[in-house]
């Protein structure tokens, strides 16, 4: 009847070849195994004749106890099946799986199959109760004259199957036992009661769907859904005569009735099949003559697992699984969650916009071209006031391409969740002068007008600077010259140290004026405004041992270097902070996942916004009014194509740049959108400078936020931005906002298209120790 295959470790058939009850090799042998089953068939007749003495549960006469002492219990568990992740407009991202197999109702079946499969491996299904004593005596008398054959029935192999797939479910694939490999009369004995038990409990129907669903036909397909898909690109339902013929006798043996390997097999095996069809009147003669002389022809889908083969966006996919395996209700291990994912035949429903994940994606691709010294591009956006994940995009591929930079890592996500598990993130990247608004924020939730004029010129602050600080945390680092080993600190260029509004300062991204104005505030301020928007770093901090410590930590803002964003920091931890301000205060976390089903349809736990106030109403409208005037008219304007509320819709965002110009940002957002694109060094320990190269064909001293993540960011958000609201944002109280008018700077910072690094050094952004800040280029 059929083989089994194992590779890789698997079971790839549960239905196996069938054997005799006794392999017998002599004469004296074959008498006595004739006489021996004969006795078991004695046992078995009076309630297997036909389907009726199966199913009247009479009692059993003594000679039929032992029979009876033997356990009639199966458990039919759903066999495993793919695992679909779906956009958020239930497009497909990716199928996930251990076997490929896709379940269909018996009416969504090919009459063609259903006839095939009986008239071929169990012609006298709808006539027996679970065991074909009349198959079982033939295979008896050709096995005694030295010709084995089997008898097992559709109801025996579904058992056989169930119990197989069950031992494989459960990590214990050295207990299967596969006919004709390794079983004995017990074995047997007991299949046969199970087949019994079995009819008792379903109808035909339901066994015939059964076994059809988890039927083994090709290690990359199992049951004839899957099946039908990779041999013929088409579904069960619309197989065709000699099509469902051939699959039919494919699961007598899957290695030699292989169509792609062994055609000729292949046809000979199906024209058997053919012929049993017109012989039991399931075809006419006329139909058996058209598919016997229609050539066998495969067109093959191969099977594509896992968010490696995902349709789009395959490290929003990966991130998503990474949630699942993560997540104790999926399983009490990581081990037990990955098996429920890969078999449960889950329906996950994402918050993915294939529409904007398609900008994302052609955008982060555009903006590096061939790139053969493989700098990063990303962009990821997030919903204000749901947290939800619209977009998740980077510039290189998960499988090794020619000509390709492949990177299996996420660009956008932390390393590890807040438990310390695995997100297969990359940890992100120093944000630079992304971080400046928090510190603006905090001048406008102490009270303070963004107009008021403040000191941009002092560029020396000393080990014992009297900083306001609330927390018990101190201050960290220093800027001072005079100290060796120290500097002060620096502009990116030069003509903007001096007096300026707050305001001015923010829009032409100042280092001075954000230093000016963190010793105004309560350094604790800025790190409770840091805190509540959800910014941490990406990076895990370990022990000497190499144990992590805290998955999540703190970005320091007593860290003076950490003003300027000196601490690396994932994208969608920053988009998801920028969202705040979008959202008049409101943090939400991020989520990626809105539903998760099983395959009956059972709801399992999901995500859902967690949100809270983080942040004043009225000091979110300032921060949003600043960052207006920062694509208006300050550091953001010189962005090509251009993007403002002035020229477009309502629109906020910030630039930056670190200070070796290897990590270059544009953070902002719409009332409907928030979104961070970056462009820079993603390998290693990112310490390649952004200098001297060549991008896309074109050169670049140095690059900063508005070169290349600036355009990136306001093309997609001028395609995507609108169908997600550009409302106007709600204006600031006037005491925030103040009387005096904000300076135009005529002439935005940095002042050349390719302006020059700073040639004094800048110091380790990655610590403010002795004064080794992080010197922000725009």
């Amino acid at each position: 009847m059929t083989e089994s295959l194992a590779l890789a470790g698997k079971v790839e058939n549960m239905v196996t070849r069938k054997n005799p009850l006794f392999d017998t090799a002599t004469t004296l042998g074959k008498i006595l195994g004739f006489l021996g089953v004969s006795a078991i068939c004695g046992v078995l007749v009076a309630g297997l004749l036909v389907p009726a003495a199966a199913v009247s549960g009479s009692a059993a006469s003594g000679s039929i106890q032992f029979f009876d002492t033997l356990p009639a219990e199966l458990q039919v568990d759903p066999p495993s099946q793919n695992t679909t992740i779906l956009a958020k407009d239930g497009s497909p991202i990716a199928s996930i799986y251990a076997e490929n197999r896709t379940k269909v109702p018996l009416d969504s079946m090919s009459p063609f199959i259903k006839d095939a499969v009986i008239a071929i491996e169990d012609s006298r299904f709808y006539e027996h109760g679970g065991i074909d004593t009349t198959g079982i005596m033939r295979a008896i008398v050709s096995t005694a004259r030295g010709n084995k054959q089997g008898a097992s029935t559709i109801t025996q192999q579904y058992v056989n199957n169930v119990i197989n797939e069950s031992l494989v479910a459960a990590d214990r694939e050295e207990d299967v036992k596969l006919n004709g490999g390794g079983k004995g009369v017990g074995d047997k004995l007991r299949e046969m009661k199970l087949a019994i038990a079995l009819e008792k409990k379903f109808s035909k129907e339901q066994i015939l769907e059964g076994y059809l669903n988890i039927v083994f036909f090709n290690r990359d397909a199992y049951g004839i859904e899957a099946a039908s898909k990779f041999f013929f690109s088409t579904t069960a339902k619309d197989l065709t005569l000699p099509q469902a013929a051939l699959l039919a006798g494919l699961v007598n043996s899957p290695s030699a009735f292989d169509p792609i390997a062994n055609p000729d097999n292949a046809q000979k095996r199906r024209d058997l099949v053919l012929a049993a069809m017109v012989n039991q009147g399931k075809i006419t003669q006329a139909e058996y003559d058209e598919a016997v002389a229609t050539p066998v022809t495969t067109k093959v889908t191969p099977a594509r697992q896992g968010c490696a083969y995902a349709t789009m966006a395959p490290y929003f996919c990966d991130y998503v699984l990474h949630l699942l395996f993560n997540n104790p209700a999926y399983g009490d291990t990581t081990e037990e969650r990955i098996k429920r994912v890969q078999r449960g035949g889950l329906t996950i429903q994402t918050t993915l916009d294939p529409t904007a994940q398609t900008v994302a994606q052609q955008q982060v691709d555009a903006t590096a071209g061939a790139n053969p010294d493989k700098w990063g591009a990303s962009i990821t956006s997030v919903q204000p006031g749901t947290g939800q994940i619209v977009s998740m995009a980077q510039n290189t591929v998960w499988l090794p391409q020619e000509g390709k930079f492949d990177q299996t890592q996420n660009f956008n996500v932390d390393v590890l969740d807040a438990n310390g598990n695995d997100l297969n993130g990359i940890g992100g990247f120093q944000p630079g002068s992304t971080m400046k608004p928090f510190t603006f924020a905090q001048w406008l939730n102490e009270g303070k007008s963004m107009n008021t004029t403040i000191n941009a010129s002092r560029r020396t602050y000393q080990q014992n600077f009297p900083w306001r600080n609330t927390c018990p945390t101190p201050v960290n680092g220093f800027y001072d010259k005079s100290v060796p080993g120290s500097f002060d600190l620096q502009n990116s260029d030069e003509g903007y140290y001096r007096n300026m509004t707050v305001l001015y300062g923010l829009m032409n991204s100042i280092n001075t004026a954000t230093f000016a104005s963190a010793s105004q505030v309560d350094l604790c301020g800025i790190q409770g405004i840091v805190d509540a928007t959800g910014i941490h770093g990406g990076l895990p901090v370990r022990d000497e041992t190499g144990k992590v410590t805290d998955p999540n930590p703190k970005v320091t803002m007593t860290t003076l270097s950490n003003l300027i964003g000196a601490t690396q920091t994932a994208p969608l931890t920053m988009a998801a902070a920028f969202a705040t301000f979008a959202a008049d205060g409101k943090y939400c976390e991020p989520i990626a996942i809105t539903s998760v089903k099983d395959q009956s349809g059972a709801e399992l736990p999901a995500q859902s916004s967690n949100c809270k106030d983080a942040v004043k109403p009225e000091v979110a409208r300032g921060v949003a009014y600043a960052m207006q005037e920062v694509l208006n008219a300050g550091s953001g304007s010189l962005i090509r194509p251009a993007l403002s509320t002035r020229n477009n819709f309502p629109v906020a965002a910030k630039t930056g740049t670190n200070d070796s110009n290897g990590s270059t940002w544009v953070v902002g957002y719409t009332t409907g959108l928030a979104t961070a694109s970056w462009f820079g060094d993603p390998l290693g320990d990112q310490l390649r400078p952004g200098r001297n190269l060549t991008v896309n064909g074109k050169f670049y001293q140095s690059i900063d936020g508005y070169m290349i993540a600036g355009p990136q960011f306001t093309n997609y958000m001028l395609s995507v931005a609108p169908a997600y609201g550009t409302n106007p944002f709600q204006q600031p109280p006037s005491n925030l906002l103040g009387t005096a008018a904000p300076q135009r700077n005529t002439t935005p910072a940095p002042t050349t298209q390719n302006p020059a690094p700073s040639t004094e050094n800048s110091g380790n952004g990655n610590n403010g120790n002795n004064g080794n800040g992080n010197n922000d280029k725009d």
